[in-house]
């Protein structure tokens, strides 16, 4: 028996784990602490590294002090990790600005002239996209990948650029505060789209098409790995033993799945935290450039998460909360002082949920909300999308409003959910995970609208943590690979689709499905600027 701490970090904040590794991973306690997300006018949503350290120390020490079991029982740690972040260091491992979320879309104009001109396929320029598929089996087309974030600070943060030592990602930088070691795990690595899936290593063609320098470039290590000992800097601020192993980990596209128990090629699962995805273990690369989906390299070992994202899933529901239910809604008003809590700010939106959604009929009276509240990604690449409620008439209440937001996410899964099936099979039934699925409401909508069975895991809000740990059972040699820990995670509740709910939810996702490219003129109209 072994403990272990896993460190989730999300995008406003992080949640610190400590569990139990046996015959199954048992949560022995957590804190949370939250950090800023720096929208900018521009399109920018940046970080600041060391609150994410800050929220780190206080975590793990609250955590210690809420159970007996002592820190030099712990055996290890490691991340799950928000991705495809941009974090540059100096030689001496301090960033050289703030770092740039996922969902920094300011790169509109490199993403052009390093991708998109001359004869082009889906966007791109046919002879890097057939070379970036060959290589990689992806093409960084989207304005939010991490090639774009890159290029954008050497075009415009020239001072700042000249003074990089290596290129991290969220994950990657505690690794290095931890361990003073920067290296890369193979999915962060690949996220980069830099990373030659063939050779497992870095591509030196790619880089020298898009003009990357190799030396920004870090070693590639695998998820399991132990990258070294907590040093005694690092160790004195998080109050835990010096030379504490600290493994490699995995970004939260990774390790959410693992999390949820789907590691068997062909499972499913569909994850609704700030972002939200669809995800399909495959046992090769592929690739749909058209909506956006691509095979990703995961934790595992010759295997893929076939991978579909929506920008803002939960943080849909975050809106509603701020906006429709606080003002008004005596039921939540009740609730709302454990706004500082994201595990209880979940639970207690899910109880309103439950109590006030659950009485309005599916369909919301026929308003439908578009999730793009941060643009979109898949299946259709546009920064400038945004939310919107279709189909207000006069009897149209708030309830039927926030019962929207919930279907219209469930919609656009959906959407994400049919273009992976045209091209890899799909699992029935399929698991959902993050703090979305402590809702039954939100999990009966989801089975409704998509047709598939949904099972729910245990805390489903942990699963990346979970995955976490499960990397560092296998580096401890408590497991003997990631395919076992499958079985080592059931399925807790079941949601069976309600046949006389589809018609109507039918109905109205075939107008969801219409609703941006009747309005993609209007969008680019008003929010045009958006990643420019």
């Amino acid at each position: 028996m072994a403990y272990v701490l896993a460190y989730d970090i999300g995008t406003t904040g992080v949640k610190t784990c400590l569990f139990r590794l046996g015959e199954r991973i048992t949560l022995c306690g957590s804190a949370q602490a939250g950090y800023g997300l720096y929208l900018l006018e521009n399109g920018g949503a940046e970080q600041e590294p060391e609150e994410w350290w800050q929220a780190m120390v206080r975590t793990t020490r609250t955590l210690f002090e809420r159970t007996e079991i002592p820190p030099d029982q712990v055996a290890g740690l490691s991340f799950c990790s928000q991705m495809q972040g941009l974090v540059l260091v100096d030689r001496e491992g301090v960033p050289v600005r703030r770092a740039m979320s996922y969902m920094d879309q300011r790169a509109g104009a490199e993403l052009r002239r390093g991708l998109a001109h001359g004869p082009r396929i889906a966007g791109a320029n046919v002879r890097k996209l057939l070379r970036c598929l060959q290589i990689t089996g992806a093409v960084p087309s989207s304005v939010k990948d991490p090639l774009w974030k890159y290029k954008w600070v050497e075009s415009h943060e020239a001072e700042n650029f000249a003074r990089t030592d290596k290129w991290l990602d969220v994950k990657e930088y505690l690794l290095l505060r931890c361990t003073g070691r920067a290296v890369m795990t193979e999915d962060s690595a690949y996220a980069t789209l830099l990373y030659d899936t063939r050779r497992r290593t870095w591509s030196e063609p790619l880089c020298r098409m898009f003009d990357v320098n190799t030396a920004h470039l870090p070693p590639v290590i695998q998820s399991t790995d132990r990258v070294g000992g907590l040093t005694e800097a690092a160790a004195a601020e998080l109050g835990l033993p010096a030379g504490t192993p600290v493994f490699g980990g995995g970004g939260d596209a990774s390790l959410i799945g693992l999390g949820a128990g789907c590691t068997a090629v062909g499972s499913t699962h569909i994850y609704c935290g700030t972002s939200g995805w669809v995800i399909t273990v495959t046992d090769r690369q592929r690739v749909d450039v058209t909506a956006m989906i691509a095979a990703i390299v995961g934790s595992q070992r010759g295997r893929y998460n076939y991978f579909a994202e929506m920008e803002t899933a939960g943080k849909c529901l975050e809106w509603v909360k701020d906006h429709l239910a606080l003002d008004e809604i005596g039921v939540y008003l009740e609730k709302k002082d454990v706004a500082g809590s994201q595990e209880t700010v979940y639970k207690s939106l899910y109880d309103y949920l439950t109590e006030t959604v659950e009485r309005v009929p599916p369909g919301s009276g026929g308003v439908i909300f578009t999730p793009w509240l941060h643009g979109n990604r898949c299946p259709f690449e546009d920064p400038a999308a945004a939310g919107m409620f279709f189909n207000i008439r006069l009897d149209t209440g708030k309830s039927q409003l926030i019962r929207s937001v919930l279907e219209g996410v469930c919609f656009h899964l959906r959407w994400m959910l049919e273009c992976q099936a045209k091209k890899v099979p799909t699992s029935e039934p399929v698991r959902f995970v993050g703090g979305g699925a402590l809702s039954p409401v939100t999990a009966q909508i989801l089975a409704d609208i998509t047709g598939r069975t949904v099972e729910t895991v245990a805390s489903p809000q942990n699963a990346g943590s979970v995955g976490a740990a499960a990397v560092m059972a296998v580096g401890l040699g408590v497991v003997p690979d990631l395919d076992a820990v499958g079985t080592l995670i059931p399925a807790e509740r079941i949601f069976h689709p309600n046949a006389a709910n589809r018609a109507v939810y039918d109905r109205s996702y075939a107008v969801f499905r219409k609703l941006y490219a009747a309005n993609r003129a209007q969008f680019r109209a008003l929010n045009g600027q958006k990643g420019q």
